[in-house]
């Protein structure tokens, strides 16, 4: 049978209600005999609000430059309508295709080495301390060998970390507030918010939904989702994700060839995130450091979380070659170096066991097998919305669905599929105003909650 011969059958109400869980509950009686007691009846009385307030402030000034984000980060916020709309509909079947959090068990060959070594840690041989702050030797070895061979990258110019997004933090703290910042329309929000935090940016603009001082590169399906760097203002930075969040498009050698020659063209720094390079399904480059130069401008991040369903294990790296100029000559590595060492203990020894284990053979054939999972996720998706008449782009290199709704208010359309479906999207406009008149649809979840949830569209938009 077809995929999409399972979207036709089960097909349920479009209503808020068609979605409720039916109740298992069975009201019973029973008889129970109980010791008495006597007590003394304690009366609470709540404090009136304006009781609890206190006029005593402190004489610390709150950083300006978090003023001037706008709201809460996008997928607390994304969270939040989610639990506000539990609380409407208690018995609600949600299914999350929001936020990319991945859903499926971590391979027994790479959890397994993580069991071993905590163990170990019960032992006099086996326990370990503080470790590298940069990463274990054998681990930053190991990365180097499979994911950068012949690409001139050594092992130490791997920085082993908690996450690419902390990596990004790190980032900024290393190139400070005195610099200017380009970065991809619509793409993740850390980005832009990790810059106005550092108070590289300007005041937030209304009425063109942009920060003052960033240089929004704008992708859109006319332009293949590559800006036309012929229109792009020099900055210091420029932050490049590929395959991209949201819009799941992947950049090609020509492209990311004219990007690096745009970077030494203006003396930038290219912060190429990779953190979804393994679900390629092409030959479009998994790093930036397959393109000649590239080492003289660029920076990789790079994560488990989407690659070994580390998203609560917590394990990535970051590199830093040693080609990489400040403009006085001073190595980038060294400051970031410093920074890590300042403000980082190293990641957790059993997590690196777990990174150790996923590049060995048997683990990049369990994580292929994982991946390979949600990327069947994505099809279904991609082939219920096809269906339906919507454009749909992404999904070919990367396990996010980017769905127009031409016209539309994107969180107008977040709002309509939860209140209507029970379904979490992601509104576009919450990855910048390239994004609005778009959702995206996360392909991490179990088959069935995937399955279920284009029943749902279809009904929704048949």
């Amino acid at each position: 049978m077809s995929l999409m011969s399972n979207l036709s059958t089960s097909m349920t109400s479009s209503s808020s209600s068609a979605f409720l869980a039916p109740t298992s509950f069975n009201s019973r009686t029973q008889r129970v005999s109980v010791p008495v007691k006597s007590f003394k009846i304690c009366k609470c009385v709540s404090t009136p609000l304006e009781q609890q307030q206190t006029d005593y402030k402190t004489k610390v000034p709150r950083n300006s430059n978090i003023a001037k984000l706008q709201a809460g980060y996008l997928f607390p916020e994304v969270a939040r309508r989610r639990a506000a709309h539990l609380l409407k509909y208690p018995n609600a079947q949600v299914i999350s295709l929001g936020i990319g959090d991945t859903t499926e068990p971590i391979p027994d060959v790479i959890t397994s080495a993580m069991a071993k070594r905590s163990q170990a840690l019960s032992t006099l041989e086996g326990y370990s301390g503080y470790g590298a702050e940069q990463g274990e030797k054998a681990l930053r070895a190991a990365l180097a060998s499979t994911f950068y061979s012949n690409l001139g990258i050594e092992e130490d110019d791997i920085f082993v970390s908690d996450g690419a997004k902390c990596d990004i933090g790190r980032l900024q703290v290393v190139f400070g507030s005195n610099v200017t910042m380009a970065v991809q329309d619509p793409s993740y929000p850390a980005y832009v918010d990790s810059s106005v935090i550092m108070g590289q940016t300007g005041q937030f603009q209304k009425d063109v939904e942009k920060y003052a001082n960033i240089e929004y590169m704008r992708c859109t399906p006319e332009n293949g989702f590559f800006p036309d760097l012929s229109t792009v203002a020099r900055t210091d930075i420029i932050f490049f994700c590929s395959p991209n969040n949201p819009t799941g498009a992947a950049a090609t050698r020509e492209q990311l060839t004219q990007l690096v020659q745009f970077a030494k063209d203006n003396g930038s720094i290219i912060v190429y995130d990779s953190a979804y390079a393994i679900y390629m399904s092409d030959d479009s480059p998994r790093s930036i450091f397959e393109i000649p130069g590239a080492k003289e401008v660029a920076i990789e991040t790079a994560s488990f979380s989407k690659y070994a369903g580390f998203t609560g294990v917590r394990l990535g790296w970051t590199v830093v070659p040693k080609q990489l100029l400040f403009s006085d000559g001073f190595p980038v590595a060294k400051d970031f170096n410093r920074i890590v060492c300042t403000c980082f203990n190293g990641a957790s020894n059993i997590a690196q066991a777990g990174g150790l284990a996923c590049l060995l053979p048997e683990g990049l054939e369990a994580m292929q097998e994982v991946i390979g999972f949600y990327k069947e996720n994505t099809k279904i998706i991609v082939g219920a919305f096809n269906s339906l008449g919507f454009k749909v782009y992404g999904g070919q290199n990367a396990p996010y669905v980017w769905v127009h709704f031409p016209g539309q208010n994107s969180w107008d359309v977040f709002s309509e599929i939860l209140e209507k479906t029970h379904i979490v999207t992601t509104p576009g406009s919450g990855f910048g105003p390239g994004g609005e008149g778009f959702i995206r649809v996360s392909a991490f979840g179990h088959r069935e909650n995937v399955l279920e949830a284009c029943r749902r569209f279809q009904q929704l938009y048949n």
